[in-house]
């Protein structure tokens, strides 16, 4: 089968277009013929080793110290499962799915095998396999942040890193529960943003929404590069500040907080595969329902990845770009 490999950490040149071995299935397990998948501002930054200092060595030890051991990369697929293990109950042959693969990563491929117990679901009928290759990393995480929000009808709410993959589905969803949003990102996705609902929205190269002076129930960092210390000031009591990219530092501050204040932090966290399909199942029925749509920026063929990591790494991407595979 066709798969892009990373052949070591770099600049997206270290992405190659190769032949390898096409995977079977163990008895737990379904073969799924990859239709879609996506590339993350995360996936860039696993490619080059783009982590702090001191995390590096850590990172290094976990995947790989001169490249990812998994180094076929990729966190999430839409596509058909090809065949099934004997022991398999849950999915069949020919059946259309999501999934997120996590650390298995291996989306980049024409082929992947998932046990059953994955975090995957089925695909909505009514949307692309782009459309659905989406919703694994940008939809599930926003989803379990807004879920943690407990967003009461009218409550303010400012999402910084709105336009990206996680902030476009993070609008929608607060929109959703009834809050009134003011969306952060650069110039040229400020209309995108409003098209999603943003109520306000401001742009991050000409204004520090920190120095405006206006207070918020909740603050949603996707990209956790705002400050602190600033943003907590903007909090009102009980508020909420949701940090998608927490530092330790952050994480350190916030548990100190939590014991001396009514501000809630909320940082990343793994969830159960439950967890995971529960909120599989609450996208889709708002896509459904017409409440909830996929942004796509750019699509690339698999043979194209390095091309869609270098425009991934400009940082200018609005919501998601796609790699189809077919």
């Amino acid at each position: 089968m066709k798969a892009i490999v990373c052949t070591k950490y770099g600049p997206p040149d270290v992405l190659q277009f190769q032949e390898v071995a096409k995977p079977a299935p163990k008895d737990n397990e379904v073969l799924i013929r990859i239709y879609a998948t996506t590339v993350t501002a995360g996936d860039c930054e696993l490619r080059g080793l783009k982590f702090p200092f001191l995390l590096r060595p850590l990172v290094r030890l976990g995947f790989g110290f001169r490249g990812p051991r998994k180094n076929i990369l990729g966190q999430d697929l839409a596509g058909e499962i090809e065949a099934a293990g004997k022991e398999v109950t849950r999915f069949g042959k020919g059946e259309q799915v999501i999934a997120w693969t996590g650390l298995r990563l291996g989306t980049y491929a024409e082929y992947t095998c998932l046990p059953e117990t994955a975090v995957m679901t089925l695909k909505p009928s009514d949307i692309t396999y782009g459309e659905a290759a989406a919703l694994p990393v940008g939809g599930l995480e926003a989803a379990y942040f807004l879920r943690r929000a407990s967003i009461q009808q009218g409550q303010k709410m400012l999402i910084n890193g709105a336009g990206g993959t996680i902030g476009t589905f993070a609008i929608q969803l607060a929109r959703y529960y009834g809050a009134h949003v003011t969306a952060v990102d650069s110039a040229e996705k400020l209309d995108m943003l409003r098209s999603l609902g943003a109520d306000q929205v401001i742009d991050y190269t000409q204004e520090d929404f920190t120095g405006r002076g206006e207070t918020y129930d909740i603050i949603f960092d996707v990209i956790g590069k705002a400050s602190f210390s600033r943003s907590i000031r903007l909090l009102r009591p009980n508020g909420r500040y949701l940090l998608g990219n927490p530092r330790i530092s952050h994480r350190i501050r916030g548990s100190w907080m939590a014991r001396r204040s009514s501000i809630k932090i909320v940082p990343w966290a793994t969830r159960s595969t439950r967890e995971y399909i529960e909120d599989f199942n609450f996208l889709e029925e708002l896509i459904e329902a017409g409440k909830l749509k996929t942004i796509i920026d750019r699509c690339y063929l698999l043979e194209q990845a390095a091309e869609a990591h270098r425009y991934v790494d400009k940082g200018q991407k609005k919501g998601h770009v796609i790699i189809t595979v077919k």
